[in-house]
């Protein structure tokens, strides 16, 4: 949940220079919380951060800029190639399932996402699909704070029907920005108990970086692809998550008895349940500190897999370079791969796009 300024969006005009500034990056203070192991069409341009978007409750508190800078602690940089790849092989009849790719936190930002696939050999230069039997995993998050979310949501809901039909997929996780504009849009003001007063879906969505423009163009289709994505799925001993967070074991110890009860909250409609889904996907962190590589090892146990790879947690922030509040650092933090840390089990995928960051897309397993 990075706020930063808005960059060029598909089909806009001149690109508008994009800053370092983190103003107003806003989320709830609970995502402090780090459970029990704490201790182990085109839109136009962006809409600009809204300081005051409405009359909010007394004791709603998704106004505190959260993610404080941190120092770096036992975590190791992986750096992985930059140079464009070929195209991924498709693979013969009999070879099994084609190379598997992950991709981070989008928000909205269809062109860098788009320059991103091609460079993966993933799509053509007409936006296509071209991969093949390759398999890609999209992480959640694919709206809010960039310029155009629903056309992220477009690519990504074409490319899983051309993936298919050449063998391959496109699949995609929850993320806790879906389960935001879901809420904004089914449950708008209506008062939820935040847990530490009254809060709205509507005034969360605004905070974090809603977009007029993507909710003006959000549709049914929209609402019913996003409303049945899965939460966690394990993928060649990859546990594939949106959030750094220990919450998943709160809702089953299998992974599709999670994605049920995901799926049932929100066939249930009601605005408290689908509150607070929203506000245990957003705790972030789990995996950062001491103790960390237990909380880890806790998913890893109750799901499968042998590595978590996750988005959400901007890596700037897990190795403690960003951008000044004041956009001092007019370069933005330096990204040039995914982030490999607790005890080397845990894999950051969030490149911080939203902060100037790099938008990931990475084949597994890593190199280098």
């Amino acid at each position: 949940m990075v706020e930063g300024s808005m960059t060029q969006g598909a089909g806009q005009g001149p690109e508008v220079e994009r800053t370092a500034t983190l103003r107003d990056f806003r989320v709830p203070a609970y995502v402090h919380e780090t459970g029990p192991f704490i201790h182990g069409a085109h839109p136009g341009e962006g809409a600009p951060p809204v300081e005051d978007p409405l009359q909010v409750p007394e004791g709603y508190t998704p106004t505190e800029r959260d993610l404080p800078v941190i120092n770096r602690g036992d975590t190791v940089q992986v750096t992985v190639d930059p140079v464009a790849a070929p195209a991924p092989a498709a693979a013969q009849p009999g070879a099994g399932p084609g190379p598997l790719f992950v991709v981070g936190d989008v928000h909205g930002y269809l062109d860098e996402l788009i320059a991103a696939l091609q460079e993966k050999g993933l799509i053509d230069a007409a936006g296509q699909w071209c991969a093949g039997t390759a398999r890609l995993w999209f992480l959640g998050d694919f709206t809010d704070r960039g310029p155009d979310g629903i056309g992220v949501i477009d690519l990504v809901m074409r490319l899983s029907a051309e993936a298919a039909a050449a063998g391959g997929y496109c699949k995609a996780l929850m993320g806790n920005h879906e389960l935001l504009l879901l809420g904004a849009k089914r449950f708008g003001d209506t008062p939820v108990n935040s847990g530490a007063g009254t809060a709205t879906f509507q005034a969360a969505w605004l905070l974090n970086g809603g977009q007029k423009t993507d909710m003006d163009r959000l549709q049914d289709h929209h609402l019913q692809w996003m409303a049945r994505l899965d939460a966690v799925e394990e993928v060649d001993g990859y546990l594939l998550v949106h959030s750094d967070t220990t919450a998943y074991l709160d809702y089953g110890d299998s992974i599709e008895a999670v994605n049920d009860t995901v799926r049932e909250t929100l066939t249930r409609n009601d605005a408290d349940e689908c509150w607070d889904l929203f506000r245990k996907f957003t705790k972030r962190f789990s995996f950062r500190d001491e103790g960390g590589a237990d909380a880890v090892r806790s998913l890893l146990d109750t799901y499968g897999g042998t590595r978590i790879v996750h988005g959400h947690s901007p890596i700037p922030y897990l190795l403690g370079e960003v951008g000044s509040e004041d956009g001092e650092d007019s370069a933005g933090p330096l990204v040039e791969g995914p982030h490999v840390y607790a005890d080397g089990l845990a894999i950051a995928m969030d490149g911080g796009v939203t902060m100037a960051g790099k938008l990931l897309v990475q084949e597994l397993p890593l190199g280098g």
